[in-house]
């Protein structure tokens, strides 16, 4: 990774678009820490310190501590992410919209177009129900009309103003902006994680206990880590064979090549949507003061809050991670099903004269990847699962409650990675450039 960061640098305009991403990202930062206007910051610090759930810890990591600040970037690019999901749902759903994504690149800049004016109405009801919400409790120093307006209209822009940095740098930066932006907003919070980590398991102890818990604690990640880059990393490739055509006097074709299927085909969004699922209820609840108390909403809402998970003095609400573990692996295969459809490949592959070595073309070629898919489907969302479950045990087990917990570690590691695979490339197409000219 160093290796090609120093290459990276060497080349003028890679070093532009690098530097052109620090600054952007030193932006997304600055802006973290600016107040909104007419907000009182220790009511809402007050309120998280309060909640100890896992889902509180999620939307903290995700903006970068900007929400317990209640800076002027408090929604971060959550609205943004909730707008694609929503819109790549529609795509299935409304044939129209369906005809756009497949219109080339015309059509994926409406899509696009439609996606941000649903962020900016998303930013915009989220911030009124904050400002109001929060606003009535004590979040604004003066709950009028005048102080909610100013800031439902700064939330709104600040998250507006996130999603164009994200787009930004994807034009003129390095990787896809709207990850990148995610990425330092959760490595953000690792500092203060792993101080909670040392006063809990290393701070008071002796030399060799604190010494034994950190390599403990370095090696879990270390695990995590390795396992999640070959999550992400591993395929399976499924062979093709393409016949020969006979074309005037020359025979054209007859190559083969290979279907690469990610094993991680879906890659954070399954754990993204059970996540939010099952938290969503757990974070009304808290909102609203409820959850506390007994009888049987209680109790559910109980179970659903990852804290309580794999406690050993109440393992009766562990029914909470095996609902969450179904759930990762549903929309697994949802997600999958809506983003790589085995017919139409078939069908390409038919057209061009393409065919899986041993497999008929059409209905059986459908039925073979069909089968495959389900297979590494379910393989990527058990690895995704594993990874996700561990940080929950050693929550229960030992009380390590941090933010970058499986989804935060697969994000970083995700995107990090294509970043990495985005640097080679613009290198290759620079080297590529350079020996062209000469």
């Amino acid at each position: 990774m160093l290796k090609t960061f120093r290459k990276a640098f060497q080349i003028e305009d890679v070093r532009k678009r690098i530097f052109y991403t620090f600054l952007m990202l030193l932006v997304i930062r600055i802006g973290s820490i600016l107040p909104t206007p007419g907000v009182d910051p220790t009511y809402i610090q007050n309120f998280f310190k309060s909640q100890t759930g896992e889902a509180f810890n999620f939307f903290s990591a995700f903006t970068g501590g900007s929400l317990e600040r209640m800076s002027i970037f408090a929604l971060s690019i959550t609205p943004y992410i909730t707008s694609s999901i929503i819109m790549q749902l529609l795509t299935i759903a409304i044939p129209k919209l369906e005809e756009m994504q497949k219109d080339g690149e015309d059509g994926r800049k409406k899509i696009a177009s439609i996606t941000r004016y649903v962020t900016v109405v998303l930013a915009l009801i989220e911030s009124i129900a904050m400002s109001v919400g929060f606003g009535r409790s004590g979040l604004l120093v003066k709950y009028n009309f005048v102080n909610v307006a100013v800031a439902v209209l700064t939330l709104t822009a600040g998250s507006a103003f996130l999603m164009w940095v994200g787009e930004r740098i994807t034009e003129k930066g390095i990787g896809n902006g709207i990850s990148v932006v995610l990425l330092i907003n959760i490595i953000s919070r690792m500092p203060s994680d792993f101080m909670t980590l040392y006063t809990k398991f290393m701070k008071g102890k002796s030399l060799a206990k604190a010494g034994l818990a950190g390599l403990i604690i370095l090696a879990i990640l270390l695990i995590v880590v390795i396992f999640v880059i070959v999550l992400q990393d591993g395929q399976r490739k499924i062979s093709v064979q393409y016949s020969q055509k006979v074309q005037g006097r020359k025979n054209v074709g007859g190559q083969s090549t290979f279907i690469p299927l990610k094993v991680n085909t879906a890659g954070v969004v399954p754990v993204i949507f059970a996540s939010s699922l099952m938290q969503t209820p757990v974070v009304i609840a808290g909102f609203l003061g409820k959850g506390n108390g007994s009888g049987i909403g209680s109790e559910i809402l109980k179970g659903l809050s990852s804290n309580n998970w794999c406690n050993p003095e109440n393992l009766k609400y562990s029914w909470g991670l095996v609902l969450y573990i179904v759930l990762t692996i549903v929309f697994a295969y949802f997600y999958t099903s809506i983003t790589f459809n085995p017919l139409e490949i078939a069908n390409n592959m038919k057209k061009s004269g393409g065919f899986v070595p041993g497999i008929r073309p059409g209905k059986p070629t459908v039925e073979y990847l069909t089968k495959i898919l389900n297979y590494i489907i379910f393989i990527g969302a058990v690895g995704l699962v594993i990874v996700q479950v561990i940080p929950f045990i050693f929550n229960g087990w030992l009380g390590a409650n941090v933010s970058f917990a499986g989804t935060s570690l697969i994000i970083i590691v995700g995107v990090v990675l294509e970043t990495l695979k985005q640097v080679e490339s613009q290198m290759l197409v620079r080297n590529y450039k350079g020996f062209l000219n000469n």
